[in-house]
């Protein structure tokens, strides 16, 4: 009986008659669902369900119930009766268009939209129900502006322009947005800190916000509990968007435009085609009704894409989840009052005109096993035991909670994703075909930002914006239809999704799904290991011993036990901080042995492609920014950019020699070869990238990826000639093995091949080694540097080293909106030869122009933790944020990097950098900052020439 007790207990805040029953049934109703508990008193009691739990009928949890209402003035459901629904589609099915909508959501209508405002004509949206039915009718709606990413808060902004002014302003009808503030909930220091690092952001995003203490939290909202609060952020332009209102504002300002919208009309089929070349690409899409010829089909059909993807054989890596919300009976004075975002309670409140809406995010989600194809605008039962904890959390918040009853439940289906971030971007299987979904229950939030983005992909071939951590190709693609990975992804992002972002959080769901041969030498030797993309890297060596990554346990839910004594799991607590993590000084071992003796990095997991074939020198002049077709032995850093000269990718293209021979080091090849090395986290969007090219430029040659046969290891530091010296049976001197060079040479007996290369700022080299000989290779390796002092590192070091000696990261200091001019990367385009290259007209453009923005290099004397978002003064003016930040242990100081730009909007010259005064904003703090246009580290680069 134990727990039903604990079952009483957590809802013993609500009206005494109904639990006063639930004891008196308590024998009858033992080991029952807590929805039927509920259901069977309210029935019992005579009382209506408005009037108490907002009960409905019970039905299984993999089911839909009957259809329900939702706290909205209407939405987009027609009721209509059998003999209209057998009438078909709403309007004639055309036999063509360019581009195919399927889903009738929020990104479906706001793709429609942007793609109608691009000039796209021949635009069809399909929907196999009702505008909105599914997952978007029964939306919280809740628009926040201040998310910790720079880009969201861009896209965030959009969709706040389109749905509070300019859809009005086009079309004279108002979409039902609201502006009534967002407050977030701090009660903690932590918490408190995470909403610092927000405004500080947004100040360079000019969103207004305000730190507020507990008292003025108070007078703002003065039904809130504040005695346990650190203090809130308050974002007054915050507000809600209503569904139905926007929706059929976008359709029918996208139909005045040329567009179509035909409800009814379900997909049954993607028809797919092989071109020539052997690329398949979309030829039409199929319904009940006729068939569309089509060049393009954007998948936005929300928790149906997985199964719209299987028509076209396109993997869509989500899940569906039942998530739910309760809407509260009249409230006394809490009209006018500011959303609010309770994330350590995990609940959201949502003004509902003179009541409350209560959601959130649990631990034990129900996961909706058998997605139905008959699903539009029905809704579940609230399970009640899972839905509880938000019960408690709310009246904690606003106690007037606990006197008020309950109007109506919502539980509904939503899609969520296993970095719990939109699925956007064409497919790699399929050209032609468009993702659009995986919104994380932010569809409604992120529709105008993200639909503006998908219709300048579909229309230019790019987002304008950078959408990498958008873009499907992120994935890697043995992940995409893992379904543990997934499954145990997605479910630890929808439990954490009010948790603070820590700067070194790892997930602990979906790991040692790729190992590299090192993986389990590295293991005992105290590595503290990273996930990036299913590889397992090393993130820095503990002394305290080893530290296994176990298998998932669901924190605790689903009957699973909860792992004890989890050494790894604590050490990742240990750093749930914004101050100088515990392991600091550790990391700081690690830089300065490298710089002062040697260390070895494993970089298996590292991408490694062979370009080979007749066209490659064609094929590699057009992709390189950099020349790269030099004699054979030579390596180059080089970028790939777009056409519009943002960057895609940096890495290092080794030009190979003609042989006959053929292993995984020296494959056989007719024409010219390369061999490219690229970021184990990005290798996936390198690999689509280049296809994409060559698909498109249609060069004679192939993409070979030999990611898993080879392994790589990287010995850095003054002492790194005279380790590898030992061990290598050809000369290493500067005469006979030049920086920027590669040659196979032997190991301790094994073929490797030798790169002399650095990505620290030392004289050192990359070992890529077949698979079979990495261990040996290393085992001898770290034998010779014993006397030498050699040590492992792992890539928190990495990141301190580059960072002192400016080396770029991608996706973090260079980005596919980020040009190498304002990188400061100018050095890697042949803008002095004649050659074309992919971005080069957009580039010669920009440089033509006068760059607008520039990335600049900022330390500060005081030690005070910097890690990214930071804001960016110049002479008293907020002029751009830190993209990067860390500690440069060598130097001493914080270093950040980060774009700036001239608030008149004028040329930002070397001159314009050198002569302002700067400081960053960390958390509310300002502090003096100097500017550098060189790396405050060897700026003349001696150390890598092995000049120390």
């Amino acid at each position: 009986m134990a727990a039903w007790e604990r079952r009483r207990q957590r809802l013993c805040h609500w009206p005494g008659a109904l639990f006063e029953l639930l004891n008196i049934l308590k024998p009858r109703l033992f080991m029952a669902s807590l929805s039927r508990a509920l259901r069977v008193a309210t029935t019992c009691c005579g009382r209506r369900p408005a009037q108490g739990l907002g009960l409905q009928p019970l039905a299984s949890a993999a089911s839909p119930t009957a259809e329900k209402n939702v706290p909205y003035q209407r939405t987009l459901k027609e009721a209509l009766g059998p003999s209209e629904v057998a009438q078909g589609p709403s309007q004639p099915l055309p036999s063509t268009a360019n581009v195919v909508i399927i889903g009738g959501g929020s990104l479906g209508c706001q793709t429609l939209y942007h793609l109608a405002k691009l000039g796209v004509s021949g635009a069809v949206l399909l929907e196999r129900d009702r505008l909105t039915s599914g997952t978007t009718w029964h939306t919280a709606g809740l628009l926040w502006q201040l998310r910790p990413s720079d880009v969201e808060v861009e896209l965030l902004a959009h969709t706040r322009r389109v749905v509070s002014r300019e859809l009005e302003e086009e079309t004279g009808l108002h979409t039902g947005w609201i502006q009534n503030g967002g407050l977030f909930i701090a009660s903690n220091r932590q918490r408190l800190d995470e909403y610092k690092r927000l405004m500080s952001l947004g100040k360079a995003y000019g969103v207004e916000s305000h730190v507020l203490s507990p008292a003025d939290t108070r007078a703002l909202y003065p039904l809130m509990n504040v005695d346990d609060l650190y203090g809130t952020l308050y974002v007054p332009q915050d507000g809600t968007v209503d569904p139905a209102g926007t929706c059929t504002t976008l359709t029918r300002a996208a139909a005045a435009r040329g567009a179509q919208v035909i409800e009814n009309c379900p997909v049954t089929g993607i028809r797919v085609r092989t071109d020539d070349f052997g690329v398949r690409r979309v030829a039409a899409v199929e319904t009940e009704y006729g068939s569309l010829q089509t060049p393009c089909v954007v998948n936005c059909a929300g928790v149906w894409a997985s199964a719209v993807g299987q028509m076209a054989g396109v993997k869509v890596p989500l899940v569906a989840m039942h998530h739910a919300y309760v809407v509260t009976e009249r409230i006394e004075g809490i009209q006018n009052m500011p959303n609010v975002r309770d994330h350590d309670a995990s609940i959201y409140l949502r003004l509902q005109g003179d009541a409350l809406s209560v959601g959130g995010y649990e631990a034990n989600p129900i996961f909706w096993e058998e997605v139905s194809d008959k699903f539009a605008f029905g809704l579940f039962d609230l399970d009640w035991d899972v839905f509880t904890q938000h019960i408690e959390g709310a009246i904690n918040r606003v106690p007037v909670l606990e006197k008020t009853g309950i109007k109506s439940t919502v539980c509904g289906p939503e899609s969520f994703t296993p970095d719990h971030k939109p699925l956007m971007g064409e497919a790699p299987e399929l050209r032609g075909f468009f993702l659009g979904c995986g919104f994380n229950s932010a569809g409604m939030m992120l529709g105008g930002g993200c639909g503006q983005e998908l219709a300048h992909w579909i229309v230019h071939g790019r987002p304008e914006k950078d959408m990498y951590s958008y873009d499907i190709r992120r994935f890697h693609h043995s992940l995409t239809d893992h379904h543990r990975w997934i499954r145990e992804r997605s479910h630890e992002s929808y439990t954490k999704n009010y948790s603070v972002v820590f700067p070194h959080d790892e997930p602990l769901a979906g790991r040692n799904m790729r190992k590299d041969p090192l993986h389990e030498e590295l293991l005992g030797q105290g590595c503290v290991f990273q996930e990036r993309q299913g590889w397992e890297r090393p993130g820095w060596f503990s002394p305290r011993g080893t530290a296994p990554v176990l298998d998932y346990d669901y924190y605790g839910a689903y009957g699973n036990p909860a792992h004890k004594d989890y050494t790894y799991n604590q050490l990742l607590k240990d750093e749930y901080t914004f101050d100088f993590p515990p392991h600091h000084a550790v990391i700081q071992k690690e830089c300065l042995t490298c710089r002062g003796a040697a260390a070895v990095f494993n970089m298996s997991y590292f991408g490694k492609f062979y370009l080979l074939g007749l066209d490659a020198r064609k094929a590699a002049d057009w992709l390189f920014s950099a020349n790269v077709s030099r004699p054979p032995g030579s390596t180059v850093y080089t970028c790939m950019l777009n056409h519009r000269g943002g960057t895609e990718s940096d890495l290092t293209v080794s030009r190979l020699a003609l042989g006959s021979q053929s292993c995984p080091l020296a494959p056989a090849f007719e024409g010219d070869g390369y061999y490219l090395a690229v970021g184990g986290a990005v290798a996936q969007h390198n690999w689509s990238h280049i296809t994409t090219v060559l698909q498109d430029q249609k060069f004679r040659c192939q993409l070979v990826d030999s990611s898993e046969e080879l392994g790589m290891i990287s010995i850095q530091g003054p002492a790194s000639r005279a380790i590898l010296q030992e061990v290598v049976d050809s000369d290493l001197s500067d005469e006979a093995f030049p920086f920027s060079t590669h040659q196979l040479v032997r190991v301790a007996g094994h073929l490797v091949r030798a790169i002399r290369l650095s990505f620290v700022g030392e004289l050192g080299w990359e070992l890529h080694i077949p698979r079979a000989s990495c261990v040996p290779v290393y085992r001898a390796v770290m034998t010779a540097g014993a006397k030498h002092g050699l040590v492992n590192a792992g890539y928190r070091a990495i990141d301190s080293l580059s960072i002192e000696k400016g080396y770029r990261h991608w996706h973090a200091d260079l980005r596919p909106d980020d040009s190498p001019l304002e990188a400061g990367l100018a050095f890697t385009c042949k803008l002095k030869s004649t050659v074309p290259f992919l971005g080069r007209e957009a580039l010669e453009k920009q440089r033509d122009a006068g760059l607008r923005r520039r990335l600049v290099c900022l330390t500060v004397e005081e030690k005070v933790p910097m890690f990214g978002l930071e804001a960016i003064w110049r002479n008293g003016q907020v002029v751009g944020h830190v993209r990067r930040a860390g500690f440069g242990f060598t130097l001493d100081k914080t270093i950040a990097y980060g774009y700036i730009c001239d608030p008149s909007g004028g040329q930002v010259s070397l001159d314009f950098v050198k002569s302002g005064d700067y400081a960053l904003e960390r958390m509310g703090v300002t502090y003096a900052a100097q500017v550098h246009l060189k790396s405050p580290f060897d700026p003349d680069n001696k150390r890598v020439k092995g000049i120390y």
